[in-house]
């Protein structure tokens, strides 16, 4: 059965559920073939722009997970009393982009050792985390994170703090931050690396 995607038109008003970027629903459904892929890598913000250019990346989504309440919002994820992190979801395609890659952007493109914090900003809400979809991805996973260490570790930084647990429900955020920084170029980005490559 075929599927029908809306593209944007920037001369209309955002509708949600709909890609400020690239027009596609982030809400399914979607085509047949693709695989999720869920990363916690401090704001979400800055987390989601990593991933929504990278080709074979169908579709980015901010949200909740991890927690343990059901479609908490900001507000109370960011008062710490949920457990929920700031996560990516992304549907990408595995004959265009391996899951190795985006482990490669995420080991990059934040400093994974830092526990419950990225930068300047400080709660569990923070923390750096890979949630998998399937036990390939639990194993490749375990092995980026082993390799990736001891190559922090040779270069001063303490060690790793991220968690890589099964996927759990993850809930979609508030529209406003979705897509946050093509929707306003000049918002705040806390993102960032360690400069040592994967």
């Amino acid at each position: 059965m075929a599927i029908n995607f809306k593209f944007w038109d920037s001369s209309l008003e955002m509708k949600e559920g709909i890609h400020y970027v690239n027009g596609r629903s982030f809400k399914g459904p979607f085509p047949v073939g693709l695989e999720s892929a869920m990363f916690g890598m401090g704001c979400f913000w800055g987390v989601e722009k990593v991933f929504w250019n990278q080709g074979g990346v169908w579709v980015t989504a901010v949200g909740y997970s991890g927690g343990n309440t059901v479609n908490p919002s900001y507000s109370e994820v960011c008062g710490g009393k949920t457990n929920h992190n700031e996560v990516v979801f992304l549907k990408f395609n595995p004959k265009l982009i391996s899951y190795r890659e985006l482990l490669k952007l995420f080991w990059e493109g934040h400093n994974p050792t830092q526990g419950n914090r990225q930068g300047n900003d400080m709660g569990t809400q923070y923390r750096s985390g890979i949630y998998t979809f399937n036990s390939q991805q639990s194993k490749e996973a375990e092995l980026s994170m082993k390799s990736y260490s001891s190559k922090l570790l040779a270069k001063g930084f303490s060690s790793i703090t991220t968690e890589i647990m099964e996927a759990s429900e993850f809930f979609y955020a508030e529209d406003y931050h979705q897509q946050y920084l093509a929707k306003n170029p000049g918002g705040y980005c806390g993102l960032g690396g360690t400069g040592i490559s994967f």
